[in-house]
C-alpha cells in the first residue's frame, strides 16, 4: 500500500530495480510516472497505461483493444502509447519514471538513455530489439529524447496497475476520458540548508575568545 500522500506508482518505482542504472535516493524527484502493459491473445489483446504525478494525482488512464502478433509487440506498443499520452500532457523538462514488467524492454530503455549521455552515443550494453517492434522502438526513442530525464524500472506483472487495463480493455474503456490539460505535480517545499558560520566568524570564535558580532 502506498504511503499517505504518495503516489502508488512512485512507491512502486522507488522499490523496483532499474536495470543497468543505479537507483539513487533522489529518484523520488520524478515529476511523472507512467506504467504500461500489453497483452497478447489469439482472440485479441490490449494496451494499458496509467500516468500519475509525483504527488499521486492521476493524469490519465488508457485501455485500448489491439491485435498484436506476439507479446513483445504488445509491450512495445503499450509503452509507445503511454509515452505518447504523457508527452501530450507533460512539459519537455519533465523527469519521468517508467514502470514496465518486460525485462528486456526496461533494459533497452535504460541503455538507450545511457547512450544519449555518452559522448560517442554508445550504449553500455547491446540493445536488442525484436524485428517486429522496430518502428515502435523508434517512436519510443523519440519520446524518450523529448523529456529531460527518464529511467525505467522493472516491476512484477501482478503489481502493474496497467495490467488489468491491457487484459480487459473493453471492460475498462470508460477510463479513456482524457483531461483537457496536463495535471502538473505540486512543487516540493524546499528544505532549509544547514547553515554554517563563514570562515572569518569561525576563526574569530576559535582564536580570539570573543563573540563575533552578527
Amino acid at each position: 500500500m502506498a504511503a499517505h500522500g504518495r503516489s502508488a506508482l512512485r512507491d512502486l518505482f522507488d522499490e523496483s530495480p532499474t536495470p543497468h542504472i543505479a537507483h539513487p535516493p533522489r529518484t523520488h524527484h520524478r515529476d511523472f510516472y507512467v506504467a504500461t502493459d500489453g497483452s497478447f491473445r489469439e482472440s485479441g489483446g490490449g494496451l494499458g497505461a496509467v500516468i500519475e504525478t509525483r504527488d499521486g494525482t492521476r493524469v490519465a488512464r488508457v485501455a485500448a483493444t489491439d491485435a498484436p502478433p506476439d507479446n513483445n509487440v504488445a509491450e512495445y506498443r503499450a509503452l509507445h502509447l503511454g509515452l505518447d499520452v504523457l508527452a501530450a500532457r507533460a512539459p519537455q523538462n519533465a523527469a519521468v519514471g517508467v514502470l514496465i514488467d518486460h525485462d528486456a524492454l526496461a533494459s533497452n530503455v535504460n541503455n538507450a538513455i545511457l547512450a544519449t549521455q555518452h559522448p560517442d552515443g554508445k550504449s553500455p550494453r547491446p540493445i536488442s530489439v525484436p524485428a517486429a517492434t522496430r518502428y515502435h522502438w523508434r517512436g519510443i526513442q523519440a519520446r524518450l529524447c523529448g523529456f529531460d530525464e527518464v529511467r525505467a524500472a522493472r516491476i512484477d506483472s501482478d503489481q502493474n496497475p496497467a495490467h488489468p487495463l491491457a487484459n480487459a480493455p473493453e471492460q475498462y474503456r470508460h477510463v479513456n476520458r482524457k483531461p483537457d490539460r496536463c495535471v502538473l505535480p505540486e512543487t516540493p517545499e524546499p528544505t532549509a540548508p544547514t547553515e554554517f558560520p563563514p570562515p572569518s566568524r569561525a576563526d574569530r570564535n576559535g582564536t580570539g575568545g570573543g563573540r563575533a558580532s552578527d
